[in-house]
């Protein structure tokens, strides 16, 4: 079982492990791919700070986050499941694992990412600042950029239980053919129901963490929904592909 999570704007900054070797990522076959992105990223930033604000949508008072992007092949690295912070991995909690409780999450969690593509919980990467929307100079977008090189690579994944917890933007970077979508709705009083960004970050944050530690093996949609279920989570069968996940205000 893989779950795929958004990556957050938000990063831990620093860490103790060496800097970037992209070719001891998971999903080797990604690297040619992953280099090129980042090659164009420290290069943006290193020549055009000013112009690599604008590119990358930020104010001057983050600032530091394109001088970290420069500094990308020198940083110290983390864990990707550190690395991460924000909504959605405050719900998962990383930090109050257990040692087995993380062994399963480390074997089961994947992080999109807009330099690296998709990353294994363990993987250790820098501080770094790149949003799915982005174009980079001369490269285009990086949904035209990563979506050949992740189809490649999670070829193999079609006979697995996938559960992309993606927002659309990382979504679209590689969809996995054959993964169950999960779409997060609050139900009011009246019986309405909305999206609500926040919340969905929240509650998709707490989804993954049940299915992630569950000691349960799960190999379809039905053994998703006994352990999900169990874990407190109303979730409803869509489709084969597709559940929705009915939470409260």
């Amino acid at each position: 079982m893989r779950i795929l999570l958004s990556p957050s704007e938000t990063k831990s900054v620093g860490g103790s492990g060496d800097p970037l070797d992209l070719a001891a990522l998971s999903l080797p076959a990604l690297t040619d791919t992953r280099r090129s992105v980042a090659d164009s990223l420290v290069a943006m930033c290193g020549d055009d700070p000013a112009g690599a604000r604008s590119v990358l949508g930020l104010s001057d008072t983050l600032a530091q986050e394109v001088t970290l992007d420069a500094r990308l092949r020198s940083s110290p690295t983390a864990p990707a499941l550190s690395r991460y912070t924000g909504v959605l991995y405050d719900a998962l909690d990383q930090a109050s694992f257990t040692r087995a409780t993380r062994s399963r999450a480390e074997s089961r969690l994947w992080i999109g990412s807009a330099l690296f593509g998709l990353l294994a919980a363990a993987d250790p990467i820098p501080h770094y600042r790149l949003s799915a929307g982005t174009r980079l100079p001369g490269l285009g977008t990086l949904r035209s950029v990563w979506k050949p090189s992740l189809t490649a690579a999670t070829a193999d994944w079609a006979d697995e239980l996938v559960v992309d917890l993606r927002s659309g933007g990382y979504h679209q970077l590689g969809p996995v053919p054959g993964a169950v979508t999960v779409d997060v709705v609050t139900q009011y009083p009246d019986g309405t129901r909305k999206v609500v960004s926040h919340f969905s970050k929240h509650h998709k944050g707490l989804l993954a963490r049940s299915l992630a530690i569950s000691r349960a093996e799960m190999a379809d949609v039905q053994s998703l929904l006994r352990v999900a279920r169990r874990a407190g989570h109303t979730l409803e069968y869509t489709s084969a592909t597709s559940l929705t996940m009915v939470t409260e205000p």
